[in-house]
């Protein structure tokens, strides 16, 4: 159990049985009346984000999430093959567990797989991935318009917005976090 008073960003937590994730928080002092704690809380399998109040000093039970670093080895149709990096135990995912991040998965790539009372919540990527551009238009000598991008298809398979002077074959880095173009690599 955790007081509403310790809670920081980052720090998971249980609510009516769901898994939630502390992603901002602030104390209030109102000049009448007790002192509260104003949250927003992301539950953790959904995604969903809820704005929650809890008095000063209320308790909370703390959710221990297991994080296990897992190597990316192979996909057969909806399932998606990992290795446990310190056991080498063998997980199947489906495109479920992965949502949106299926897109910056390569193999061999390290992830991190989140469990809770053994049960699979999701992954975290790195913040950063390298791939290779399979697909893209090439640029036009005098298209130098500033700030100017077209799609570029990825190794993956998705497709980014890159500036016009990327070529097909280029490696880029990208931020996983809101799929974004950053610089060669």
């Amino acid at each position: 159990m955790i007081s509403s008073n310790d809670f920081r960003t980052g720090l998971t937590i249980e609510i009516e049985g769901e898994v939630y994730t502390v992603v901002d928080f602030q104390h209030v002092k109102p000049g009448k009346g007790a002192a509260f704690v104003r949250s927003k809380l992301k539950n953790v399998r959904t995604g969903s984000v809820i704005e929650r109040t809890f008095r000063a000093g209320e308790k909370v039970e703390t959710a221990r999430i297991d994080r296990r670093e897992m190597q990316y080895l192979y996909s057969a149709g909806d399932s998606y093959t990992f290795m446990d990096t310190q056991t080498f135990e063998q997980l199947t995912l489906t495109s479920e567990h992965l949502g949106d991040n299926l897109k910056f998965i390569k193999e061999n790539m390290i992830i991190t797989v989140l469990l809770y009372d053994g049960n699979i919540l999701g992954i975290e990527l790195p913040n950063f991935v390298d791939l290779k551009i399979v697909e893209t238009t090439p640029g036009v000598r005098g298209d130098t318009v500033s700030g100017a991008t077209k799609a570029a298809k990825l190794e993956t398979g998705a497709t980014v917005q890159v500036p016009l002077f990327i070529e097909e074959g280029d490696v880029i880095r990208i931020d996983t976090r809101t799929g974004e173009y950053l610089t060669r690599a």
